[in-house]
């Protein structure tokens, strides 16, 4: 419906992060090539123990703030998921949103929590019309639209006075913190 391309990561054969050195694996370059690649994410993961999924934490742990002078999740769009295998809960999407602001991602107010989700689905694994179906064609079309919002911002959403700074490109006429603070007013009494 709006046109967007995606790609899922399978996350089967993805090391412990830590676990190989340099993270020198193919799953390892994958996840952070669609990260590199993508506008917006959609991070789904089960409730175990009230809480996300180990493995889902790994593929987040797997994508570093900084690589290579590209950063693969600041500026993004992010939607947040979960499926309960139980009663109806949130504890996983707060885990998620939390993790997507660390990561400098903006998470969007819209979200998705399935319960009992081994009676959503049918025998070939496609979920069957009900109202979270409905919910979550409601979060994929407000992250399409932020993520189109957000675009024409990418580059102002990763350009970061400490980095300029670290490197000698800041100057006092082109230093926003610093033009900022000459523009207020100042207080006198």
């Amino acid at each position: 419906m709006f046109g967007a391309e995606t790609r899922i990561f399978d996350p089967r054969d993805l090391p412990l992060p830590d676990q190989v050195p340099g993270d020198d694996h193919s799953a390892v370059h994958e996840l952070r090539e669609h990260a590199l690649w993508s506008e917006g994410m959609v991070w789904c993961s089960p409730e175990r123990h009230g809480q996300i999924t180990g493995i889902m934490k790994a593929q987040i742990d797997h994508l570093p703030l900084e690589m290579k002078g590209m950063r693969p999740t600041q500026g993004r769009s992010l939607a947040v998921m979960q499926v309960s295998g139980g009663s109806q809960s949130f504890n996983a999407v707060n885990t998620l949103r939390l993790l997507g602001r660390w990561m400098r991602m903006f998470t969007i107010p819209n979200q998705s929590s399935v319960a009992m989700a081994y009676k959503e689905f049918d025998e070939a694994g496609r979920m069957k019309p009900s109202a979270y179906y409905d919910r979550i064609v409601d979060v994929m079309e407000e992250l399409v639209r932020f993520t189109v919002l957000l675009r024409p911002h990418a580059t102002q959403l990763v350009d970061r006075y400490s980095e300029r700074k670290s490197v000698g490109i800041t100057n006092a006429q082109d230093d926003y913190s610093a033009i900022a603070i000459r523009s207020q007013p100042v207080a006198t009494s």
